[in-house]
């Protein structure tokens, strides 16, 4: 291949950046802008021009996919087989590291056959610590241990460096960590997060062997350098040396996931750290229209400390973003609905669609809404609203209440918040039943009497025993969404999600709390059958066969977070309230709104064609009401880049002449009449749209400004 092979059809941004001299390198590549083709084009530049060996360069990646994608561009690029690249160090930094113990596993201190343990399995370990120390589970959660150890070697910590400052629950995680340690030691296994810090420490302890790796390695390049934590960086420092070219590739403007351990001032430090630097920017993007990434930068501008640069694109100008002002989560569902139907009857595909959310929590109306228009959909990334781990316990107890002997939700959640009820009791319990052919509550009860189990055992059955009578007697009298309430907060699920840290635990606080609003906007279909077991039965159907098959064409649903790399024709950006997105916890973490702001930037530009945003005036959030202010971001974006779309009403007209028709308005509320609203204060009344319960109006708020509200919902008050 000719050298001249290797740049044709790059701009001159990414020519820069694939011919620069073998030196550091900081590419800080835009959204859309090419920066795989930039990565593999530069390895495939070292190895034609600066002459370097597969077994000199040494490439990053965030996924084992991107891993196996770039050797297979390379091979084509090179015009090689797998062969001659498999000397190639290629994957991911926990895969690269895994090599290098499996390699150096005596030097490290490790047995030759060490085990990794996944997520699950060093759950399962802490679980035996947990009973092995007598720890109390309801007070300090076994997850939280996990995010403590995890969290703290991500930092580089062993547990001897930890300081419990005579804090409580710094005290009981140090020697939870300390007592997984030795046992990790003894049975030979290493978990994720240990495999990075182990590799650094054999850096650190070797240097025999780290100078032997510091001279093969002539380049290293790591790609999204923006998600790295401090072990990852730490790790790359000492491996670089002074004499190793690092070039890496990231984008702080997409740095967003901060609550899991990435340092967005890793990429900020790198050019002090590494210097000298050569920076490239790399600006046109070849994925979006012109309005689309107008929207973008304007948006980005506001956070402050950014290393800087400016989307753009020679490609069209595209269609102005709307943005639709929905009564409610319902009308915002119908909304996207229409909106998908209307871009299938334009003979689109409904995989080129995709509905972007900040919180899981909104899929369960838009999943909704989906399932009665009969419009397929997939939750990318994740899993429906009804299959969710928190959402299965919670539906376990009602349907324990609602049925004593069903097997499968008592076996769910016997044990779940842990309350000392092991595998051996529950194998004792499946054998009575067995044998006495009864269910396992039945079982419990006939055991309990019998004296079957130990006095430990005997008390914690019956713990669960009393719980359940407990929920039922106390729900006698509530309607569905009090019982719902009461249920996921008496369970215990509420306070064992809440005592989990990050934004996984957030998550399912928040799910649990939307089941409650699942509740209460319940209207069964069949009033002979009681309530619970009409609600029950409808999330066991929609959790069983909506979401559409792998092979089936169907609308993309995802968290923002998850949209991360992907793209898509259409895009709708659901839930742009305050509070909601940004999330209301951003106010109170220092660099959340920052990082809020950089990931409604990804949920922007994962848009080619055509961006809608939508806002729901109310909305109902976890089960309550609220009245939230259109987002910030929705502020940020330049007025002329965004068409506000109306819902089809009638003919607007004053409420006086409304009155004489015959669809009178029933609220009472005219033309240039001052009002007050609960949570916006007072206002005066511009505009009024529709009838009867789709009237809505636009009101002009001393301190908030203008807004559309729905009537039947703001219940607004004459001044």
């Amino acid at each position: 291949m000719d050298v001249s092979d290797l740049i044709n059809g790059l701009n001159d941004a990414q020519r820069d950046a694939v011919c620069a001299p073998l030196s550091n390198q900081l590419v800080l590549a835009g959204a859309g802008s090419g920066k795989t083709r930039v990565l593999v084009h530069r390895i495939a530049w070292l190895m034609r021009v600066e002459q370097l060996g597969p077994h000199q360069v040494l490439a990053v990646t965030f996924t084992n996919k991107a891993a196996r994608e770039m050797r297979e561009r390379l091979g084509q690029l090179l015009d090689r087989g797998d062969a001659t690249l498999r000397t190639m160090w290629v994957g991911t930094f926990h895969g690269l590291a895994h090599r290098l113990l499996r390699s150096h596993w005596r030097e490290a201190n490790l047995p030759q056959n060490f085990q990794i343990l996944d997520s699950d399995d060093q759950l399962r370990l802490i679980k035996r610590i947990y009973q092995e120390l007598s720890i109390d589970d309801s007070r300090w959660p076994q997850r939280q241990a996990q995010w403590f150890i995890n969290g703290h070697k991500d930092e580089g910590r062993r547990a001897a460096h930890v300081q419990d400052d005579f804090d409580p629950f710094n005290k009981v995680m140090k020697s939870v960590y300390l007592a997984y340690e030795a046992a990790c030691e003894r049975g030979g296994m290493v978990d994720f997060a240990e495999l990075l810090l182990r590799s650094h420490e054999l850096w650190l302890k070797q240097p025999q062997l780290l100078a032997h790796y510091q001279q093969r390695f002539r380049c290293i390049l790591v790609d999204e350098f923006q998600d790295t934590n401090a072990i990852q960086y730490a790790w790359l420092r000492v491996l670089a040396g002074q004499q190793c070219s690092v070039a890496v590739v990231g984008d702080d403007d997409q740095s967003i996931y901060g609550w899991r351990g990435a340092k967005i001032e890793n990429i900020h430090r790198f050019q002090e750290d590494f210097k000298p630097v050569n920076v490239t920017r790399l600006e046109q993007n070849y994925r979006s229209t012109s309005t689309i990434l107008k929207a973008a930068n304007a948006v980005i501008e506001h956070n402050g400390d950014r290393l800087g640069k400016t989307l753009w694109t020679d490609g069209a100008e595209g269609e102005a973003i709307d943005l639709y002002a929905a009564f409610n989560e319902q009308d915002e569902a119908r909304y996207a609905v229409d909106q998908v139907q209307r871009w299938i009857r334009d003979g689109n595909g409904a995989s080129d669609m995709a509905l972007l959310y900040r919180s899981n929590a909104q899929s369960r109306v838009l999943e909704e809404a989906f399932i009665r228009a009969d419009v397929p959909y997939r939750i990318y990334g994740g899993q429906r609203f009804y299959e969710r781990l928190e959402i299965k316990n919670a539906l376990a107890y009602l349907r324990l209440i609602s049925n004593r002997n069903d097997d499968n939700a008592f076996e769910r959640v016997v044990n779940t918040p842990t309350r000392g009820i092991g595998n051996k009791t529950l194998e004792t319990l499946r054998v009575f039943a067995r044998e006495q052919g009864y269910s396992l509550f039945e079982a419990s009860v006939g055991a309990l009497a019998n004296n079957v189990f130990t006095a430990r055992a005997a008390n914690a059955l019956k713990g669960f025993l009393t719980l359940l009578d407990s929920l039922e007697d106390a729900v006698q009298d509530m309607d569905l969404a009090a019982c719902c309430a009461h249920v996921v907060e008496h369970s215990g699920l509420l306070a064992f999600h809440e005592a989990e840290k990050g934004e996984r635990g957030q998550a399912r606080v928040e799910n649990l709390q939307e089941l409650v609003g699942a509740c209460r906007a319940f209207e069964p279909d069949d009033e002979d059958t009681p309530v619970l077991d009409a609600f029950l039965d409808r999330a066991a159907l929609d959790a069983g066969d909506a979401q559409a098959d792998d092979y089936e064409e169907a609308v993309q649903m995802m968290t923002l977070h998850s949209a991360k790399g992907l793209e898509f024709p259409f895009v709708i950006l659901c839930g742009m309230e305050e509070n909601l997105f940004p999330h209301r916890m951003s106010a109170e973490e220092p660099g959340r709104l920052e990082e809020e702001r950089r990931l409604c930037y990804v949920g922007i530009t994962r848009a080619m064609q055509k961006l809608v945003l939508t806002y729901a005036e109310n909305r109902r959030v976890y089960g309550k009401e609220s009245f939230n202010a259109p987002s910030r971001f929705i502020r940020e974006i330049p007025a002329g880049l965004v068409h506000e779309v109306r819902m089809k009403a009638a003919v607007q007209r004053p409420a006086t002449y409304l009155a004489q028709d015959d669809a009178p308005n029933e609220f009472g509320i005219q033309l240039g009449q001052m009002v007050r609203h609960h949570v916006f204060g007072e206002g005066v009344v511009l505009n009024i749209e529709g009838r009867g319960a789709a009237t809505r109006v636009q009101v002009n708020f001393a301190n908030e400004g203008s807004k559309w509200i729905m009537l039947q919902y703001a219940k607004l008050e004459p001044v």
